[in-house]
């Protein structure tokens, strides 16, 4: 791969993951609910399914997805759908993501039930899809052999993911922090549900 490509993908796809949206606060609400510490087994179902994504648009699945819109409108709906209903759960402090009022009977989300929520965010968060699918192809030399550039591009989006789930999930645990202080716990589940009610709102409408 080109150095100069190389250059500007860092800067172009740092700038796309750190902007929010279904697995960043997806990222946040798990650190305001479970700690930094157990988000990372959804942060390893979110790589898995984004560098899924990434090696699709590459190989041209993606190009399947765009000539048959109604697939892709089935992933965008199911994933607000997803979203909207963990929101209003969390509103309503029930689901296994919410907060519980009494520590002692704090609920324990499974490993694999993490893994699997940040895989299925990640294939089916369209920003991902659209960004891959518009932004990738122009960082690839026709000239050169596509795995290698494919793998390198490929190690980068993920690199720049993981940062800035760390980043959000941080700021969620931070406002966690703030909030248990208060005795706040109902205050936390429904600022934590309204983000995921407003991204499921935001992802239909889009």
């Amino acid at each position: 791969m080109d150095q100069n490509l190389l250059l500007l993908f860092i800067p172009t796809f740092f700038a796309v993951s750190i902007t929010p949206g279904m697995c960043m606060t997806l990222a946040m609400t798990l650190g305001m609910t479970i700690g930094i510490r157990r988000s990372l087994w959804m942060m390893l179902g979110e790589l898995v399914g984004v560098g899924l994504v990434a090696l699709s648009a590459l190989i041209g699945v993606a190009t399947l997805l765009l000539t048959r819109p109604n697939l892709f409108l089935f992933l965008k709906y199911m994933g607000g759908a997803y979203l909207l209903f963990l929101g209003i759960q969390m509103w309503r402090s029930q689901g296994k993501m919410a907060i519980p009022e009494t520590p002692q009977h704090q609920q324990s989300i499974k490993r694999s039930t993490l893994i699997s929520q940040g895989f299925i965010t990640a294939i089916a968060n369209p920003k991902a899809w659209v960004f891959m699918v518009s932004l990738l192809p122009p960082f690839i030399n026709p000239n050169v052999a596509l795995a290698p550039q494919a793998a390198l591009l490929i190690a980068v989006i993920l690199c720049f993911e993981l940062i800035c789930m760390l980043l959000y999930a941080t700021g969620g645990k931070t406002l966690r922090h703030i909030l248990q202080q208060q005795s706040s716990v109902k205050l936390l589940n429904r600022i934590a549900g309204s983000l995921m009610i407003l991204v499921a709102f935001w992802l239909v409408i889009s």
